[in-house]
């Protein structure tokens, strides 16, 4: 049972593969491939986008922390040149707390700027890749164009192609059933002519042909003495003459 039911799928999937690969456009399997490596690349150039524009607000971040800490820098001088020390090391404290902030965005602005750089050159690769598969895809379907109208063209001369074996087939059905009707027609005429089959759209039968037959040859017969009676013998010398 398990190998009957094993060679049982084995024929369906044969079958399907048949099915598919008649289906199957070499043509629109390659644009659709083309349409998907289009929307990677597109992926990659808004990663590439979105990363840009990160470092962006990380640069702004670290403009506006340096001009805190210039500022605080300031403060605490014109604390110190007023004697209140305390200030100047309050705005000096919340400096180095500045400057730990902005070393850490420098430190992921540089990240931003390496994945930048990754990016772009996994874009440039990708880009180059995309457009010698366009190439290859428009040379490979030109190909497939061709081969398919040499086919079909041959496939019409020769008569092998599906429509032209059906063509071929409905002929000979034509031929067939056209010697069957003349061959019906010869036996039909031959029936009649012999008397075997009657004419039903006349009220005689083959009897009344028959006797009708015999009738009028009786008729020419007595037509042909009269006229040979009527003439007479010296008639009948001119005539022979003439």
């Amino acid at each position: 049972m398990a190998g009957l039911m094993s060679r049982a799928s084995l024929v369906v999937k044969s079958k399907l593969s048949k099915l598919l690969d008649r289906a199957e456009d070499p043509g629109e399997t390659l644009d659709y491939s083309y349409e998907k490596q289009l929307e990677l690349l597109q992926n990659v150039k808004r990663g590439i986008a979105d990363v840009v524009t990160a470092k962006k607000r990380l640069e702004l971040q670290e403009t506006k922390l340096q001009e805190s800490i210039v500022k605080l820098e300031t403060q605490a001088r014109q604390a110190l040149a007023e004697g209140r020390e305390d200030l100047a090391r309050q705005a000096l404290e919340r400096k180095s707390g500045l400057q730990q902030q902005l070393q850490s965005l420098d430190e992921q602005a540089k990240q931003q700027e390496a994945q930048q750089e990754k990016l772009i050159a996994s874009e440039k690769t990708l880009s180059a890749k995309v457009e010698a598969f366009r190439s290859q895809k428009e040379t490979i379907k030109a190909q497939y164009s061709a081969a398919e109208a040499q086919v079909r063209i041959g496939e019409a001369a020769t008569g092998i192609g599906e429509q032209m074996a059906d063509t071929g087939l409905a002929i000979q059905r034509a031929k067939d059933k056209t010697d069957q009707m003349q061959a019906r027609a010869s036996a039909i005429d031959e029936l009649t002519e012999s008397g075997a089959l009657e004419d039903f759209t006349s009220d005689q039968t083959q009897l009344d042909r028959e006797l009708g037959a015999i009738a009028s040859k009786s008729q020419v017969d007595q037509e042909l003495e009269q006229l040979k009676s009527e003439l007479g013998p010296g008639e009948k010398q001119k005539e022979l003459k003439q």
